[in-house]
């Protein structure tokens, strides 16, 4: 198993391509080529009907997906806001690859029905242990429904990616497959056979206050914590914050939802964070973004530079420990990283594949800013926010 990234700053759509192509074979050598993703900025807008064509002419992948992307990471880069593509490519043997797209309008089968109705859907087995790669319009799909949908049919399956991004409207973005540009829907990769795709989602919070149980919810209105009122939960909780941190949550509170019920240290990667939406003081309610039930445990937690970069390297350290899996392993790694993260958060480039190279060593890296990234937290898929996926390839029997 091999991989490769690179980037090229050419503004000329062909020879941007003919860049990032010459650079990735000269990596991966001779031979066939699984895999490719292409991910452009919208400086290329009007080249994307043809950008696929151009990849598959110049690369012959066995199947190839992309979009448009208001970032791109690849070759060691993260660029945001200026002209750029990026190609990465895998030759990845004993492996099937295959590609589908879902039409934004298309009805998805029954949670209730049998799975081999979403097996049908996508074209694989579940005994086959596949592997998702996902790309959805924001304007036209919402990947919940079929993130539900692949964890009923596939548990122990992967599932990374996000959401198309660098268009302001409908129509305006791009996602590829194959030769072909689409302006809506959903594209995925399916791999199966000798890999296995480790996830790691960085979402860019630390923990404050303690963990409190849900002890009265509707829906995604948030009553009671402990049995108290949950704006006096908070209150309290505000009341023991140092000054920065009292400050920062004026701005940056957020709620996490222990996936794990039996855990009794939640720590890094536990949690699922939703937004906190709003306050109603004279029910003494919250509003959080996402449903909730008596009974889950909480902790509100904090959003900025500092702590995303803390939890970053925890999750990571975690990964590490957790799987017993050494950094030579790992071939190659796909980063779906929020248009909010970047340098606009850290005030410096590079920040999360730098990181990701402390500890994981030279590892090709290759993706886009999103928005909106596709990573599983407890064993589920969600759609996050401000949220780094990474999806870390390796052959499967290796692991074994």
């Amino acid at each position: 198993m091999k991989w490769a990234t690179a980037i090229s700053w050419n503004t000329a759509l062909g020879e941007a391509v003919s860049e990032c192509v010459e650079e990735v074979r000269a990596e991966l050598g001779e031979g066939a080529v699984s895999l490719a993703l292409v991910f452009a900025t919208p400086h290329f807008a009007d080249g994307y009907d043809r950008l696929p064509g151009l990849v598959g002419e110049l690369l012959g992948p066995e199947a190839l997906i992309g979009c448009s992307a208001g970032g791109v990471i690849g070759g060691g880069e993260e660029v945001e806001h200026l002209p750029a593509l990026t190609l990465t490519a895998a030759r990845l043997p004993g492996v099937r690859v295959d590609a589908f797209h879902l039409s934004g309008g298309r009805a998805l089968p029954d949670l209730d029905g049998p799975p081999e109705a979403w097996e049908e859907l996508v074209g694989v087995r579940s005994t086959e242990e596949p592997q998702f790669v996902l790309l959805a319009d924001p304007f036209s799909a919402s990947p919940g429904a079929l993130l539900s949908g692949l964890d009923y049919a596939f548990p122990g399956s992967a599932k990374i990616g996000g959401l198309a991004s660098g268009a302001n409207a409908p129509g305006r973005g791009a996602l590829f497959l194959g030769g072909e540009a689409f302006a809506e829907g959903i594209v995925g990769a399916v791999l199966r056979g000798d890999v296995v795709v480790d996830t790691v989602v960085a979402q860019g919070c630390r923990p404050i206050g303690g963990v409190a149980q849900v002890t009265r919810a509707e829906g995604n209105i948030l009553y009671e914590l402990d049995g108290r009122p949950a704006f006096s939960f908070i209150e309290d909780m505000f009341a023991g914050l140092g000054e920065r941190d009292r400050k920062l949550a004026g701005t940056a509170l957020f709620v996490g939802v222990l996936m794990d019920e039996w855990k009794e240290e939640p720590g890094p990667g536990d949690f699922l964070i939703r937004n906190l939406i709003g306050i109603d003081p004279q029910k003494g309610a919250v509003v959080v973004g996402e449903n909730l039930q008596e009974g889950m445990r909480v902790r509100f937690h904090l959003r900025d530079a500092e702590a995303s970069a803390e939890e970053l390297h925890a999750v990571l350290t975690g990964y590490e420990r957790s799987r017993g899996v050494s950094p030579e392993e790992v071939s190659g790694a796909l980063l779906f990283s929020c248009l909010g993260r970047g340098e606009g958060l850290y005030e410096e480039a590079n920040f999360d594949t730098g990181v990701f190279r402390e500890h994981l060593g030279p590892v090709p890296v290759g993706g886009f800013f999103c928005n909106g990234e596709i990573g599983p937290v407890g064993g589920t898929s969600f759609l996050h926010g401000y949220t780094s996926s990474f999806g870390l390839f390796r052959p499967r029997a290796a692991s074994t």
